[in-house]
């Protein structure tokens, strides 16, 4: 193949790749659930990165005279035992809720996926140990074991993150395996072990661009479990100490007054909800536009 050859077989290429993205763009835009969350997962966004300009109060300010006040023009959400605002302290929650469940999934891609990258394309004994090792792992049930590995730990909202993250990790991995198996055969993998590409590059440059796919959209998903999971132990007092603003944290303290003041337990669940809703109905929308099936 000449010069030209070559440029107009690149051109070619990028062409596709332009009119494959834009489909895959005007198929997610009519995914109404897809676009949902997307707006949903913006907001919430948007909500804790202009938090100090959004809340109206300070969510460590205590006002035991407004205490348990209800949803009013001043107070939005209501107020809780020490007089805090609920809106305020939502808004801020935001933070750490979105931080900590990127934070959690960017460390399970960053350690699942090259631990399932090297065990689905070396195979053999190294496979062997690698997934008996993730076998033993997901045989726990996932929010028992975070449970266990924060208790260790102790009440941290970076203890939190680790424990959920040492949970997820193995999920990637035997997602990126499955994957590996399915594309180390291929004939563009053969082609460049043929022309003596290295095992990392054959894994990086034609293995993963593959296999990211399956990868991103389980990623979009776990954020949302993950935000979850971290609710979950901060109602159990393993998230981080007060008075932080935390949902979860806000979900357990309301938990007392629920008969007299519900609107403490009732916002902050609402915002998981929408969160978890948000990312879950991403990551399907996500799912259907990227995947051929």
């Amino acid at each position: 193949m000449n010069v030209v050859e070559q440029q107009m077989s690149s051109e070619v290429i990028v062409v596709t790749d332009a009119q494959g993205h834009s489909r895959a763009l005007r198929r997610f835009w009519k995914n109404k659930l897809g676009v949902m969350g997307l707006i949903i997962v913006v907001g919430f966004v948007l909500m804790a990165l202009f938090a100090p300009g959004i809340a109206p109060f300070s969510p460590l300010a205590t006002h035991f005279s407004h205490a348990f006040q209800p949803p009013s023009a001043r107070h939005w959400l209501g107020t809780d035992e020490l007089g805090r605002d609920v809106l305020s302290r939502i808004i801020y929650g935001a933070r750490s809720s979105l931080v900590s469940g990127i934070l959690i999934v960017a460390i399970g891609v960053g350690i699942g996926v090259p631990v399932g990258l090297v065990s689905g394309y070396y195979g053999g004994w190294i496979d062997d140990v690698i997934m008996r090792v993730v076998d033993a792992a997901l045989a726990f049930p996932a929010l028992v074991l975070a449970l266990a590995i924060a208790w260790i730990l102790g009440p941290s909202l970076i203890h939190a993150v680790w424990a959920i993250a040492a949970v997820t990790i193995p999920q990637f991995a035997r997602i990126t395996r499955g994957q590996v198996l399915s594309a180390r055969t291929r004939e563009y993998v053969e082609a460049a072990r043929c022309l003596g590409a290295s095992p990392w590059r054959i894994m990086l440059h034609h293995v993963l661009r593959n296999a990211a796919t399956p990868i991103l959209v389980v990623a979009t998903l776990n954020i949302g479990s993950a935000i979850l999971a971290v609710a979950s132990l901060s109602f159990l007092g393993l998230g981080p100490p007060p008075p932080a603003p935390n949902w979860g944290a806000m979900l357990q303290d309301g938990s007392q007054y629920l008969n007299m003041a519900p609107w403490i337990s009732l916002f902050p669940g609402l915002a998981i909800f929408l969160a978890v809703l948000g990312f879950s109905t991403l990551g399907d929308g996500l799912r259907d536009v990227l995947d051929p099936k």
